[in-house]
């Protein structure tokens, strides 16, 4: 019987259609074990993120999840815990974490993140 995996809470921009879109798939490709993931809409709790640690813009900028053990990851760390819980994802996960790819892919991120942030008039 397989041993069911503490939650982790993911803390998400509800206001930005990509990141709900990028949730979205996520809960389908996890399928039954999505249930192990809290999801957390950043948007208006400035002050609640503050409480728990989290910057509010960062946490506009960067993915943050908060892992069973209460550790708040951000960024790729936290795209990489997330990944690690659906099988299927787990290849990505261990790629994304590698020395060589790590560095152009958190580079490229922040730069997307940019772009998305200044289209929509939030930066």
């Amino acid at each position: 019987m397989e041993q069911t995996k503490e939650k982790i809470t993911v803390y998400y921009d509800g206001a930005c259609q990509s990141c709900v879109e990028d949730r979205e798939n996520y809960e389908k490709m996890a399928g039954e074990t999505g249930a192990d993931v809290d999801w957390f809409d950043i948007t208006g709790q400035d002050d609640q993120l503050r409480s728990m640690g989290i910057d509010p813009y960062k946490a506009k900028t960067e993915l943050h999840v908060r892992d069973e053990n209460q550790h708040v990851h951000s960024e790729l760390d936290a795209y990489i815990l997330l990944m690690r819980r659906v099988p299927r994802l787990k290849p990505l996960a261990w790629l994304i974490g590698l020395p060589v790819i790590r560095p152009v892919l958190s580079s490229l991120y922040r730069w997307m993140v940019k772009r998305r942030m200044q289209s929509s008039g939030r930066l």
